[in-house]
């Protein structure tokens, strides 16, 4: 599956934006394969940067990838349950609740990377679960309705922004 065959009724809003990041590209081998960029990515940046904070009260880099990893579960746990044919509308979720209580800060670099490829790893056998029809199920999550593919798009796009930010205000 490429983003040219995800119709846009099948994202909107919020979510279009990291949908857009991703590019024309198999969507599970870039999902893959985005994971080990990303570790890559991460393993260069100098020790001294992983807790810097480019402005009072914004997150860290190691915030970042805690932040990467619940929206993944969540991202994930709303695809389980529209490929499930469950109606029920998804609430948000509060970032930055979320944020405040971790322990992002006392975890090691190395620690957060191996939960995170564990955590792609989960997501990735998921979405290979899926029929091609389960894939097109729609669900309504945050207020906006979202496919099972599309939300396989926004977990990707998501760390891909992130990413860019890094690069952006970090280093």
């Amino acid at each position: 599956m490429k983003l040219d065959q995800l119709s846009e009724n099948e994202y909107r809003g919020y979510f279009s934006n990291y949908v857009g990041l991703v590019g024309n590209v198999d969507l599970i081998e870039d999902l893959e394969i985005s994971l080990h960029e990303f570790i890559r990515f991460v393993q260069n940046i100098p020790m001294d940067k992983f807790d810097y904070r480019y402005s009072e009260g914004k997150w860290t880099i190691k915030d970042i990838i805690q932040h990467l990893m619940d929206s993944e579960r969540i991202f994930a746990y709303r695809a389980l349950r529209f490929a499930r044919n469950d109606k029920t509308e998804l609430p948000g979720f509060a970032e930055n609740d979320y944020a405040e209580n971790t322990n992002a800060a006392n975890r090691s670099i190395q620690d957060l990377l191996s939960e995170y490829a564990v955590v792609r790893q989960a997501s990735l056998s998921l979405f290979k679960s899926f029929t091609d029809d389960q894939m097109r199920l729609m669900g309504t999550a945050s207020g906006n309705q979202l496919s099972v593919r599309a939300l396989a798009f926004v977990i990707n796009g998501h760390q891909k922004h992130h990413q860019k930010v890094f690069q952006e205000r970090y280093l």
